[in-house]
C-alpha cells in the first residue's frame, strides 16, 4: 500500500513540475513582448511627448518608403528554387549570390536581344547584308528582320 502513495505522490509531483515549467516559459515569453512595447517612447502619448526625437527617429520619418521590386528570399532556399530563371543571361551562382546578400531574389532578367545585326529603318536585311551562300530564302531573312528588328546571322550551306 505504500509504494502506491509513493507512486502517487511522485506522480502529483511530475505534473505539478511540468505545470510550473510550463508557466515560467510563458511568462518569459510575456514578459519579453512586454519589455519590447514598454520602452518609455512606445508606453504612452505623454512618455512621447517629453522625449525629443532620437536622429534615428528623424531619419526613418524623413527616409522615402521603398518596397523592394524583387522576391524576399527563404532563408533556406536559393533563388534559382523558388523563381523561373529560364532565359536569364547571369549564372545561376550569380543569382543566387545576389539573394544571400541582399536578402531579396532578384527580378529575372531576360536575354532579349536577338542574334544579328540591328535592322536598318526602311532597309531590308537581305539589302543591308550579303546573304550569299546562305540556304533560306530572301523572304525568310527578311521576315525575320521585320519581326525582331535585327538581321540574322549568314548561315553557310
Amino acid at each position: 500500500m505504500l509504494h502506491r502513495t509513493t507512486l502517487r505522490h511522485a506522480r502529483k509531483a511530475a505534473a505539478a513540475m511540468v505545470i510550473t515549467v510550463a508557466a515560467l516559459g510563458l511568462t518569459a515569453c510575456q514578459q519579453a513582448s512586454t519589455d519590447a512595447s514598454s520602452s518609455p517612447s512606445a508606453s504612452s502619448p505623454s512618455a512621447q511627448a517629453t522625449q525629443p526625437p532620437t536622429a534615428a527617429d528623424k531619419a526613418a520619418q524623413s527616409a522615402p518608403k521603398a518596397t523592394p521590386s524583387a522576391t524576399a528570399a527563404k532563408s533556406d532556399a536559393r533563388c534559382t528554387d523558388q523563381l523561373n530563371y529560364a532565359g536569364d543571361p547571369r549564372s545561376n551562382a550569380e543569382i543566387n549570390s545576389i539573394g544571400a546578400e541582399t536578402g531579396h531574389c532578384p527580378a529575372p532578367q531576360k536575354a532579349d536581344t536577338p542574334s544579328g545585326t540591328p535592322k536598318k529603318p526602311d532597309v531590308s536585311c537581305t539589302d543591308q547584308i550579303n546573304y550569299a551562300g546562305d540556304p533560306r530564302p530572301n523572304a525568310e531573312i527578311n521576315t525575320i528582320g521585320e519581326k525582331t528588328g535585327y538581321c540574322p546571322p549568314v548561315q553557310d550551306q
